[in-house]
């Protein structure tokens, strides 16, 4: 049995662990629910767009235009992936299955463009010899519209440049509190399938609609906003899939500092009552000695 000492001090060091376990759920709890807000707070911006877009391919159903260039019969097609990781671990398997699932979609590819968003994304393909061609620091912890922006930004010149000619943005999607699935969503080129007609069919459509100067100039303006949002949300969700993965894990760790607690102090109560014990006996020995 370890002595009372050893005991004392891995007690002591549980009870540090535990503080900061506790500390990091909290932490993490507030910033989830702070992430969520701000989401919420620009869907209905975000939606408006998308119903635009749709109105105008369903009143100008023979537009073509660049953002919808699906480019089918170019030789050494160009493929870049957005791959969103933490910053920093701690957070269970949140990094590790993105980061999975990135490596899997890329080996599909021929010669994929990698742009990393994440300190842990960054190491992971460093160390396993993968070239990045490109990343964005400071962002993971920080999702902002200014951050979407300038990403989307980066992307809307290389794909209308021809430097690229696929965009996909792998990310975490918190599908539930209990329920995190890594996903690989396609930015650039948008398909029209992804902008359905939203009228109910028991309404009727009346109203004239005119885009000025034109349809396409419209959409030169409003899909880098679309893309902008899809960025956003794609930060956001893994910011909140991150912050809800390191809630669970910091939860069973505190959980498991608990337990681990109640038994070093059993243990010590033992080998304090075993000293205390031996104490007794070796008084009541020597009194004995004496009396003969």
């Amino acid at each position: 049995m370890a002595g009372m000492k050893e005991v004392r001090d891995h007690i002591k060091s549980v009870e540090e662990t535990l503080k900061i376990t506790n500390a990091m759920y909290l932490i993490a709890s507030s910033s989830l629910r702070k992430a969520r807000k701000q989401l919420e707070d620009t869907l209905p911006y975000f939606e408006k767009i998308s119903s635009t877009i749709s109105d105008i391919l369903h009143h100008s159903p023979d537009i073509h235009h660049a953002y919808f260039d699906q480019r089918a019969d170019k030789a050494g097609r160009q493929v870049g992936y957005i791959v969103i990781t933490g910053d920093k671990g701690l957070a269970g398997a949140y990094n590790h299955n993105v980061l999975k699932l990135a490596e899997e979609s890329m080996c599909a590819q021929r010669a994929p463009t990698l742009f990393v968003i994440g300190q842990m994304g960054r190491a992971y393909f460093s160390g396993k010899g993968i070239p990045i061609d490109g990343e964005f620091l400071y962002t993971a912890q920080d999702p902002t519209m200014a951050r979407a922006r300038e990403i989307g930004n980066t992307f809307v010149d290389l794909f209308l440049n021809g430097q690229l000619d696929e965009v996909w943005i792998v990310y975490t999607k918190m599908v539930n509190p209990l329920r995190l699935e890594p996903v690989c969503t396609k930015l650039l080129p948008l398909e029209r399938d992804l902008f359905p007609w939203q009228r109910r069919p028991s309404e009727h459509y009346t109203k004239t609609v005119a885009y000025l100067p034109s349809e396409s100039v419209v959409l030169d303006q409003i899909v880098p906003g679309y893309l902008k949002g899809m960025i956003f949300g794609a930060l956001v969700e893994s910011y909140c899939s991150e912050q809800n993965a390191r809630m669970t894990a910091m939860d069973s760790a505190t959980e498991n500092a608990r337990k681990l607690l109640k038994d070093l102090n059993l243990t010590y109560n033992r080998a304090r009552q075993s000293a205390i014990t031996q104490e007794i006996s070796e008084i009541v020995g020597g009194a004995a000695a004496e009396d003969q």
